[in-house]
Formats: C-alpha cells, sequence, structure tokens
C-alpha cells in the first residue's frame, strides 16, 4: 500500500481494552500509522490506553512490541513476580520502567506531546467508584503518561493497585463503558467514530459464574465494595455499552472493527501466540483497509 498521509476530521479514533488481545488491534494501530492516517480525537481504556498512547507517539515497533515481543523479557511476569507483590504481570516494570530512556520499550513522549491531537484515557478509583478520566494535559510528563496507562490497565487480581495523588486506582474497564470507551469517545465533541474492538461480532460478555467466580470476587474485595460491584455487573455493562454503539454504526454514525480471528486471551503470553495473534490482525486491516477509507472519506 502507498502511504496517504491523510487526516480524517471530525471522527474519534476509539480503543477498546482487552489485554493481551491488543496484539491483534495494535497491529490495526499499525497500519493506521503506516498509512498516515490520523484523527481528530484518539481514546481508549485498559490496553486501549497503551494503543492511544503508542499511537499518537507515531512509534509503530513500540505499537507492536506491547503487547508481543515484550512477553520474552523476564521481568515481564509470572508466579516469582506475583509472590512478590508486583503482580502476575509486572506492571510497573511493564507501564513505567520499560519505556523510560534506555529501557527495554523507550516511549517517544517528545512526538506525543507535540503531536497536537488531543486524547483521553480512563481510570477507576477503588474508593468511591468513581470513573477518571485523563485527558492529555493530565500527562504532562513521561512520569506522568506512564503511571496513568498503568492504572487504566491494572486487572484487579494479577496487578497491584496504583496510587496517584492520594487516590487509588484499578483497570478503567471496571467503570464507565466496562471496556468500552464510548462516552470518552461521545465526549471529545466529534460526530463520528472509528471503533476498534477486541471482540468478534456477535460478542456478549457473560455473567460471572454465580457460583466459584461470585464467591472469590467476594471474597477478594470484600474491603473494596466499589470494586466488587463493578466486576460482578461488568458483562451488563459491557453489553448495554457494545448495543449503543451498535446502534450509532447502523444509524452511520459510527464504524465498528469487529475482530474476526481472535485466537488469545486478555491473560495469554504464549509468544508464538501472539506473534500469530498480530499477524491475523495486520491481515484483517489490510483486507479491509480500502472500506475503512469508505467510511472514513479518505478514498
Amino acid at each position: 500500500m502507498k502511504k496517504m498521509n491523510r487526516h480524517v476530521s471530525d471522527t474519534v479514533l476509539m480503543f477498546e481494552g482487552g489485554g493481551m488481545r491488543a496484539s491483534y488491534t495494535s497491529a490495526m494501530a499499525s497500519l493506521l500509522m503506516e498509512q498516515g492516517i490520523t484523527f481528530d480525537y484518539v481514546c481508549g481504556i485498559s490496553a486501549g490506553a497503551s494503543n492511544t498512547v503508542n499511537f499518537l507517539s507515531g512509534d509503530i515497533q513500540r505499537t507492536r512490541e506491547s503487547f508481543v515481543d515484550l512477553v520474552m523479557e523476564p521481568e515481564f511476569g509470572g508466579l516469582s513476580t506475583f509472590l512478590q507483590g508486583k503482580g502476575m504481570f509486572s506492571a510497573e516494570w511493564i507501564y513505567e520502567e520499560t519505556g523510560l530512556p534506555g529501557g527495554v520499550l523507550p516511549f517517544n513522549f517528545d512526538a506525543f506531546w507535540n503531536n497536537p491531537t488531543p486524547c483521553a484515557i480512563q481510570g477507576f478509583d477503588r474508593d468511591t467508584g468513581e470513573t477518571v478520566v485523563w485527558h492529555k494535559e493530565d500527562m504532562a510528563t513521561l512520569k506522568d503518561l506512564m503511571v496513568r496507562v498503568r492504572a487504566s490497565s491494572t486487572l484487579p487480581f494479577v496487578m497491584p493497585a496504583v496510587h496517584i495523588d492520594g487516590h487509588v486506582y484499578y483497570d478503567g474497564g471496571l467503570g464507565q463503558g466496562a471496556g468500552i470507551p464510548l462516552q470518552l469517545a461521545l465526549d471529545s465533541g466529534c460526530s463520528r467514530i472509528f471503533a476498534i474492538l477486541t471482540r468478534p461480532k456477535g460478542f456478549r460478555k457473560p455473567a460471572p459464574d454465580i457460583g466459584r467466580s461470585a464467591r472469590m470476587i467476594a471474597n477478594s474485595y470484600h474491603k473494596y465494595p466499589y470494586v466488587r460491584e463493578a466486576l460482578l455487573t461488568r458483562n451488563e455493562r459491557y453489553n448495554a455499552e457494545l448495543e449503543k454503539l451498535e446502534q450509532l454504526a447502523a444509524e452511520g454514525k459510527a464504524y465498528i472493527v469487529y475482530a474476526d480471528k481472535m485466537a488469545v486471551e486478555n491473560n495469554t503470553t504464549d509468544i508464538k501466540k501472539l506473534r500469530s495473534s498480530y499477524f491475523d490482525g495486520y491481515n484483517q486491516a489490510q483486507k479491509e483497509f480500502p472500506r475503512w477509507l469508505e467510511w472514513l472519506g479518505t478514498e
């Protein structure tokens, strides 16, 4: 494909969360960058927060490696880091240390900051149940950016909560939208949404198992009722948000990119599966790219 360097006005690029399923959607972000497609606004939750800031930095290699090759690093996580209290995924290392200058995956903060496109990501306040939105101005330093991306991506059970300015945060997917950042997109001021999801068309999130899962959630978060409630109701809220998005698509106000061949889970760390996932996502993006351009109005 020939690079075009075209801007899409009045349209927000929206990335769903999904942990390591972002190995698939990061490939779609990479293709958009390769083709020079830019938007008036970009937003994301959880893994989608990483895609958001990586997209605005223009770093295609980092976009890929964040959800693929990084798992090969011994510091990435596992039982040893979990037992040390760092999480099954070593979140502080993944989100804050790798992006430092000289780190395993340095983040080009200057490119991000100098990109005029505004953005938003979100976290969930453990103690108030509030959905907290962070905009670009809240991420004015590399440290401020990385700790907020980490907070937006901090999965309960497998990662320790994140402390920022006296507040304690978990994954933004616990908050409004339950993983689909539709409200961030609607609040952007743009009239159209280009949504990249990490689930196939027709997916609906099932209810947690009434027995073991509910007991585990209740036992683990009995001190934090807002977290417990968010986990137990997440499927209903996710499905409702997805239906809103699909209604907007039916009205021509949104274009939804579903993941046609999602073969990994949010906690997959098998490098072969993740590389295959990225390849599948990239292939889908290439195949659908002409239809994307038609809807975006950049043919």
